[in-house]
């Protein structure tokens, strides 16, 4: 680090903007100049002059997160150019300051590591704590080295410079062993520290991506020096490592590191030497001592995962678990535990085989466990660990054995294995697959997902499928699936493990494997992994094969076989499914066939041991062994007897059966203990004699010491068991013991000798363990006809009994299964029995039933229907009984305010949303704005109180009521708010504002709606239809209406129930606001209740007949079914509504049934005249007549005021019809109807009333303006269409509140015949005739001549005429057009949308916005969280949601491609309608894919936001706070 000196303006420049920390005004300055050559080449220089500067500064900022960016900005500008990086690298030794600068900016964290020996260890480490690994400080820095490393000439000079690469190793060696994990024995650690994170980042970063792209550049036989190079630095620097921390041969216990960099870069040159520069692997590997100093710190790691998942380290806090899993995760897993795997099988491959299987087993620590005998004393591992240990190790084993990822699979293999393990625990996203599957860190390595092997192998492997919706409304993605075909041939359970971050996985990969067994039917049980063939090993490691040839294994499968069929505890299914695995890998990789009749011979020179013969997995299969001598302690049911002559023995691990092996040894030749660690140790002590003629002798003695058993071991003894077994022979126990019958496996090529010939059959690729037991023998006997015999003969002998449990421990799993869940059912059934009788005993203290009838009495209400009152279960209580008015019963109910039916249009074309600027909506045309202008034109012309009964509103702002079906008592109900309210829990709603959720069904509700006493089953009393005369039923309604008084419950007396059903309409009141509520021009009046009131009830009907589709043809009953509550809505309504007296001279009912007398009486007044009737929307009329009528209403007056309303329609849709034919049209009507004016049917024929009424009209100056539209076809047929068209709204309405009021289901029919079915229905048409003869004209029933009527009506418009002429025509009722509720349309593709709202002002404050947000109902854009356009504290979307919606706003967030719902005071994130080509959100457009419209999920928010079930249906809501 030289002084640095300045000689020119340029450096002096840098030199301050290093100083002051990159100010961004200065980069952009010196990076501007860059297209010039000379400055370019020159500011290089500089800049790499001042990089230990650099990294000065950087070290001390505060800011160091911009200033990395600034430095990256700048240096990716210079290194990113090969010339350039070359010419500095040659002239200003770029490499050597580097990797100098990287040095010394580690050296600042250095600590004594404490791994093996903590007092004398040389070696320093990385501190993890330090800020300079916590926050990746060092980022730009390796960032700019990995980029000059992606230039071939530049990493050619850094792999020839062997003192770079000792520099180089000499870094990495700073992260070797880092992080040291230290097991906690006794207490849980006070503070779990999350260093980690910072060890996982800096291997990765600062060793694991250099290296890779080194390795980019070692791809061809020329480089094969390069790699020399590399692997001989390497290994220089692992040899200093093990001096440094006093490694001899045995891990110091209880201590993990995860970090292993030089193990690493030694494994993968290797790899790479072998695959692509066809190095001969021997001539670059250490001596055998090195190799097995190299495979102890890869292997600790193996066991200490195991360890980790047992919970062995469970003391060290959840920071542990995190490791292990880190350590395999799919960014880390190919610089992690696939080189240390890689490492292990070449270590494996070259060692003496016993030697490394003994190793697993005691770095495992399950080697006590290993032991013929039933019981055993493990030192150093607890017992209820030993069985996940035991499987770790097994599995650690099949691992090892079958994984060929760098053994000699090609790119695309591997490629597509890892894929069809990820696909097999889980359907997947594109996005998250290309995120699961490992890539090369290094981008410029080659292989990177997304690339065409990536998607044609995806497509190979996977099918896609489309995204689906629950009815739950749960969003699905588009997901992957495995094809079948996969998971009959490819799934692999052993890629599987060793790529599942969560244990659970592997668990949910076998759960898909069986179902998909059990649907194709290939097998219907529960299936054991499949065995997957392997692809073949590469030449270099054929070694690894020694492995499942070794006597050591062979005795540790047979122990294993042996005290599985013995059910010796500890052990599982899966430790037998691992041990058959390896059996079959060993047959399945059998050495060049060794011929049986030899076998005698080869056997000589080893018969000293008396396990097995050889090392062939093939023979030793046959081979018996007789007696087993076992060490056991002295309390063993094993003590007994001497041992014969012929013994084979195996005391396992303890250092004294290891010292009394030479004694046995020379007192009797025939019976000797097998140990395994003992194995181990004479195998080193030979290696290590072969490698130091000196032997070493100083440090020997320390091993054995520190491994000499703990003082406190229990006597042992020595005792013989008899055995006689072969591994051949417990294979078939094994079958039996499982199939849980004696004699269950018979020899099938007894049947059919083909099967030794083809041996691949498909009946034995998926099945359980007696499958895997069958194949393994077929195996076996194709392999050698020995075995073939011998198996046959044991076949034949009657198998022995097998000890007293006959039950395998599988079997036993599922049986104690089954008992189990038969036990948990009964006691299940004892509990709910329970559960009943303590609730009805509980019921009847608290009811203090008065006779023991009563439950007789309720029953029987229950089952009677002509009981003339309601019964209502209350949830809360469970108590059932009629509503009283004492105690009310009340339906759960929401009520939320509405602007869906404002948003119809009357056009059929959906509006689309802008995404130009000459698209824009105007809301001219909406339903609301249309109802908004008559009503205003109204007030202008007629009295005010009049107007508010002419029409109804809440077409915006509209309360709309729904409930779940579910009732309860109200007092029930006020108490639950309160414990609600006492509820700190935090909750989606909000208690004070009366929020709830059904206690039942959890349904969000808001309110309770009173049910009114007696109903429901006395509709049948006003079934029937009454004979009496028109004349009689308009008298009766009459007098009807004159007595107020008469409202059942008298209003006077304050009852319960009265009460309830004023609050309930004070929260129908206060659910909408004020500005939907106060249409009258003297505020608070009275009409302006009324007109509320009747309105809430058309806004109902209204909005149940839009989710009808918007006909009635459909039928049946309501949609919701029971869950209705519009007749207990007319109630509350009707009985608020009675508290209003209409004055008798201006009834209406007056008007429609008697014929004036007086008729200028008006016009001398000074008030401004009622509206005509003509102008008065029937629908509302209806309503205000049903409404203030005594209830429960007789059927018969509902039939009297429908009759008498129809006529009054249709004379208004004769008026209409009749401005809308042309002068010569309306003669000609005039004349044809006074020819027929006098027939006997005159009052029921069109035409002669559409004569009349053009006559009558035409006295005033109602014609005269100019043409309007006209009706294109003026024939009878479009006339009779026109006129049901006009009528079929009122029908509709009609025909919903029948429904309701009296029940009956509506009829279904054909479009073309609503009108007629719909009048019968209502009792308009006497009889129903067939549609061909059939007029709207033979519905009416006039209860008075009818000319009378239609003169005396349109007499109010002719005098209306000579008044306001230009205005008769406006205000005439047309034709009611209007289409279902629509969202807007939405274009294709979402950059349409995004290139235009994306840069767009806001119209209010004229800026950009930060979130930009698009309302889907109106087209409005708005400022999401916008404090600029905040008023009065509300943020502009809340303020749009109440002004468009009432409160229910539908926004789309340019940025974020998501849709949110603001309701009232919460919102939530609903999700979005724009999916990529995979059929994935992409939300915060973080992916940055083109997205298209899914026009099914637009679908489902639409019919969300018509059928009002936000609330409902979107789970996740929270509040807005009025800032959104």
């Amino acid at each position: 680090m030289d002084v640095l000196k300045h000689k020119c303006f340029l450096e002096e420049l840098l030199f301050w903007t290093i100083k002051y920390e990159f100010p961004q005004k200065m980069v952009t300055f010196l990076l501007n100049m860059l297209p010039d050559q000379d400055y370019k080449i020159a500011f290089t220089k500089t800049f790499v002059q001042h990089y230990a500067f650099i990294m000065k500064t950087l070290k001390k900022s505060h800011e160091s997160d911009t200033m990395s960016n600034r430095i990256v900005h700048i240096s990716v500008q210079l290194f990113s150019n090969e010339e350039l990086a070359r010419q500095v690298t040659e002239e200003c030794q770029l490499l050597d300051i580097m990797v100098t600068v990287l040095l010394y900016m580690m050296e600042s964290c250095l600590i004594k590591s404490e791994l093996q020996d903590e007092e004398n260890s040389l070696h320093v480490v990385v501190n993890c704590g330090e800020a300079l690994l916590k926050n990746n400080t060092y980022w730009p820095l390796v960032s700019d080295f990995i980029n000059i490393l992606s230039h071939q000439s530049v990493a050619k000079k850094f792999l020839e410079d062997h003192g770079l690469l000792v520099t180089w190793m000499n870094f990495v060696s700073f992260f070797q062993g880092m992080n040291l994990n230290k097991r906690e024995l006794n207490e849980h650690v006070e503070f779990e520290s999350q260093t980690y994170y910072a060890a996982f980042a800096a291997e990765l970063e600062a060793c694991a991506q250099p290296m890779w792209g080194l390795l980019s550049h070692c791809k061809v036989r020329e480089t094969q020096e390069y790699t020399r190079n590399v692997v001989r630095y390497c290994l220089e620097a692992l040899q200093d490592w093990f001096d440094a921390i006093n490694f001899v041969d045995e891990p110091a216990p209880n201590q993990v590191t995860f970090h292993l960099p030089l193990h690493r870069y030694f494994a993968m040159f290797l790899s790479k030497a072998v695959k692509c520069q066809e190095l001969d692997l021997d001539t670059i590997l250490p001596d055998q001592e090195m190799l097995m100093k190299l495979m102890i710190h890869p292997l600790q790691i193996q066991a200490s995962l195991s360890e980790i998942h047992s919970n062995m380290w469970v003391r060290n806090g959840l920071q542990i678990k995190g490791q292990a899993m880190t350590y395999v995760q799919s960014h880390f897993c190919n610089s992690m535990i696939d080189p240390d795997i890689y490492l292990l099988q070449v270590c494996a491959s070259r060692l003496d085989p016993d030697y490394f299987i003994s190793s697993v087993f005691e770095r495992f620590k399950v080697v006590d466990l290993l032991t013929m005998a039933s019981q055993h004393q493990n030192t150093v591992l607890d017992s209820e660990h030993e069985r996940s240990m035991l499987e770790g190790a097994l599995t650690f084993l099949v691992l090892l054995l079958s994984l060929r990822l760098h053994l000699g699979m090609t790119d695309d293999e591997i490629l597509r294995a890892e894929m069809v393990a990820q696909l097999c625990m889980n359907d997947r996203t594109h996005s998250s697959l290309l995120d699961l599957i490992p890539e090369n860190p290094n981008p410029k390595s080659g292989i990177i997902p997304g690339s065409l092997s990536f998607e044609s192998v995806l497509s190979a492997v996977a099918d896609f499928k489309a995204p689906v919706f629950e009815p739950g409304g749960s969003m699905q993605q588009g997901m992957y699936t495995p094809k079948a075909e996969v998971w009959d041939k490819e799934f692999d359970p052993v890629m599987v493990i060793l790529r599942t971050v969560y244990r659970r996985d592997v668990q949910s990969a076998m759960d898909r494997y069986t179902a998909f067994l059990k649907q194709s039917g290939k097998f219907p049980g529960n299936p054991w992994p499949p065995y997957k063939k392997r692809t073949p090993l590469h030449p270099s490691y054929k070694g690894l094969i020694k492995l499942l040839h070794c006597k050591t294994l062979h005795i540790v499968l047979f122990t294993l076989l042996y005290k599985i069929l013995m059910d010796h505890q500890n052990l599982s299914e899966h430790v037998l499914c691992m041990v058959l695995y390896l059996i079959e890998l060993g047959l399945e990789n059998s050495p060049e066939q060794e011929s049986d009749e030899e076998e005698s011979a080869s056997g000589q020179e080893r018969c000293h041991d008396s396990w097995f013969p050889g090392s062939n997995l093939v023979s030793n299969m046959r081979h018996f062994i007789n007696y087993v001598r076992v060490r056991v302690p002295e309390t063993a049911p094993e003590v007994k007897r001497e041992p014969p002559a012929s013994t084979s023995s195996d005391g396992l691990a303890s250092s004294q059966s290891s010292r009394r092996k030479s004694l046995q040894r020379e007192n009797s030749g025939t019976a000797q203990v097998f140990s395994l660690v003992a194995e181990r140790r004479k195998k080193f002590q030979e290696i290590i004699n072969r490698n130091t003629s000196e032997a070493n002798q100083v440090v020997r003695p320390k091993t054995s010491m520190k491994w000499s058993a703990p003082g406190a071991t229990p006597q042992l003894t020595t005792a013989i068991l008899e055995v006689k077994e072969s591994i051949l022979s417990l294979l078939i126990k094994l079958h039996h013991k499982l199939s849980g019958k004696q004699n269950s496996y018979y020899p099938p090529w007894l049947d059919d000798v083909d099967v030794l010939i083809h041996p691949e059959i498909p009946r034995y690729s998926h099945g359980d363990g007696m499958t895997a037991v069958e194949r393994i023998l077929l195996k076996a006997a194709v392999q050698s006809r020995l075995n073939k015999r011998i198996i046959e003969e044991i076949c034949r002998k009657v198998t022995p009994p097998v000890p007293p449990k006959k039950i395998s421990s599988a079997e036993k799993k599922t049986l104690d299964k089954e008992e189990r869940r038969q036990k948990a059912r009964e006691r299940q059934q004892k509990l709910l029995a329970e559960f009943a009788s303590r609730q009805k005993s509980f019921m009847e203290t608290a009811m203090d039933v008065e006779s023991p009838d009563a439950d007789i009495a309720m029953e029987v209400a229950t089952s009677e229907q002509h009981v003339s009152e309601a019964i209502y279960d209350c949830v809360i209580c469970g108590q059932s009984g009629p509503s009283t008015e004492d105690r009310p019963t009340g339906l759960v109910v929401l009520l939320q305010a509405s602007s869906v039916l404002g948003q119809c249009r009357n056009s059929t074309e959906p509006k689309k949303l802008p995404t130009t600027e000459e698209e824009q909506i105007y809301p001219w045309d909406t339903c609301a704005a249309l109802h908004d202008v008559r009503l205003t034109t109204l007030q202008r012309y007629f009295k005010d109180s009049s107007c508010l009964q002419a029409v109804s509103i809440g077409w915006e702002g509209g309360v709309y009521v729904q409930t779940c079906g579910h009732t309860l008592h109200i007092d029930c109900h006020k108490s639950y708010m309160e414990s609600l309210r006492n509820d700190q829990v935090l909750q989606g709603f909000s208690v004070d504002k009366g929020e709830f959720t059904c206690p039942l069904c959890r349904q969000f509700a808001n309110s309770v709606l009173p049910c009114y006493p007696g109903n429901d089953v006395e509709r049948s009393l006003w079934q029937s239809h009454s004979n009496k005369r028109m004349q009689d039923l308009v008298q009766e309604v009459e007098d009807l209406q004159e007595q107020l008084g008469t409202f059942p419950v008298s209003i006077s007396s304050e009852t319960n129930l009265s009460k309830e059903m004023e609050s309930v309409m004070k929260d129908i009141k206060s659910t909408t606001q004020k500005k939907y509520t106060d249409y009258s021009k003297s505020p608070g009046s009275p009409d302006n209740d009324f007109l509320f009131m009747y309105s809430v009830a058309r806004t109902n009907l209204e909005l149940e007949l839009v989710h009808r589709g918007g006909n009635l043809c459909s039928g049946g009953a309501s949609t919701a079914g029971k869950r209705s509550c519009l007749n207990q809505l007319f109630h509350v309504l009707a009985m608020h509504m009675r508290l209003y007296s209409i004055d008798s001279a201006y009834n209406p009912w007056r008007k429609l049934t008697q014929p004036m007398q007086d008729k200028n009486s008006e016009l001398v007044s000074e008030e401004l005249p009622e509206v005509p009737v003509l102008y008065r929307d029937v629908s509302s009329l209806l309503l205000i007549q049903i409404l203030t009528m005594p209830q429960p209403l007789h059927k018969e007056h509902f039939t009297c005021i429908i009759k008498v309303l129809f006529t009054l329609l249709y004379t208004q849709a004769l008026a209409a019809l009749s401005v809308k034919c042309s002068a010569e049209d309306r003669m000609a009507w005039k004349e044809s109807g006074a020819i027929k004016k006098n027939t006997s049917s005159g009052e029921k024929s069109w035409e002669v009333l559409l004569g009349h009424v053009i006559s009558e009209l035409s006295k005033g100056k109602i014609y005269e303006e100019g043409e309007t539209e006209e009706l294109t076809v003026v024939n009878p047929d479009s006339v009779e269409c026109y006129l049901q068209q006009f009528c079929l709204p009122f029908l509709r309405i009609t025909s919903l509140l029948q429904h309701h009021l009296f029940g009956g289901d509506l009829p279904s029919c054909q479009e073309d015949e609503e009108f007629a079915v719909l009048a019968s229905c209502l009792g308009l048409l006497p009889s129903f005739q067939s549609a061909h003869q059939f007029t709207s004209a033979s519905c009416l029933d006039w209860p008075v001549p009818a000319f009378d009527m239609i003169s005396q009506w349109c007499s109010e418009l002719a005098s209306f005429a000579d008044r306001n002429p230009d205005q008769v025509k406006a205000l005439l009722i047309q034709e009611p057009k209007w289409d279902l509720p629509r969202l807007l349309q939405l274009p294709e593709n979402y950059n349409t949308i995004f290139q235009y709202y994306h840069r767009k002002t806001c119209t209010v404050c004229t800026k950009v916005p930060k979130d930009p947000a698009v309302c889907l109902v109106c087209g409005t854009f708005v400022c999401l969280k916008g404090l600029c356009c905040k008023q009065q504290s509300y943020c502009e979307c809340v303020l749009h949601s109440q002004n468009c919606g009432a409160g229910t706003g539908i926004f789309l967030l340019i940025n974020a491609s998501v849709i949110i719902i603001i309701r009232g005071h919460r919102f939530c994130l609903w999700g979005s309608v724009y999916l990529d080509a995979h059929g994935e959100e992409d939300r915060d457009l973080r992916r940055g894919k083109p997205l298209y419209i899914c026009k099914e999920r637009y679908k489902v928010l639409e019919q969300q936001w018509v059928s009002h079930t936000f609330d409902h249906i979107n789970k996740r809501w929270g509040p807005h706070y009025n800032g959104l």
